[in-house]
């Protein structure tokens, strides 16, 4: 009796096993691929994921938010709106675009609450315009129409805000 079960069970793990963990992620990433190619492979752009946000020196380049360098350091900072140390750093970052020629926006000064956010606003992609432009000897229309092309709206037309994803604005504006 004990080598009948022992048997069953044996047969029932092997079935669940290859219908479990082999068929069924083979079949999801099958579908994936098929599907949704872009998406299931991280978002790849040129110059690496959209999904990830990632700094850009330089006055030639639009600027995403001040999150850190390192993407594998996801989070938040810890200090509170009446942290003196986070007013100050507001300040230091507010200070440093506006030595570039930028009109420091709400999401040019304050981190992501992830840390790797790749989105700014319209605005403060409008905002690096003209520096972008002067430091490219790029027209200012030009470039503007850049940007405006690259604005996505809300998803479904309501869900969240328009943003502008820095990765695949800074490719686009290599490519002029």
């Amino acid at each position: 009796m004990l080598w009948v079960n022992l048997r069953r069970g044996l047969i029932v793990s092997a079935i669940f096993f290859v219908l479990l963990g082999l068929a069924y992620p083979l079949a999801t990433t099958g579908v994936g691929q098929a599907l949704f190619d872009d998406r299931a492979n991280g978002s790849l752009g040129k110059n690496g994921s959209t999904l990830i946000g990632q700094q850009w020196k330089g006055a030639q380049w639009f600027q995403g938010r001040p999150d850190g360098g390192d993407p594998t350091a996801t989070g938040g900072s810890n200090l509170g709106p009446r942290s003196k140390e986070l007013v100050d750093l507001y300040k230091k970052r507010a200070v440093a675009l506006e030595k570039q020629g930028i009109k420091p926006t709400p999401d040019l000064v304050a981190a992501s609450g992830s840390g790797i956010d790749p989105d700014i606003s319209p605005r403060a992609a409008y905002a690096q315009v003209d520096t972008v432009a002067a430091a490219r000897h790029l027209p200012k229309d030009r470039v503007h129409a850049l940007v405006a092309d690259r604005v996505h709206g809300p998803q479904w037309g309501f869900l969240g805000a328009s943003h502008v994803n820095v990765l695949e604005l800074n490719e686009a504006l290599s490519g002029l």
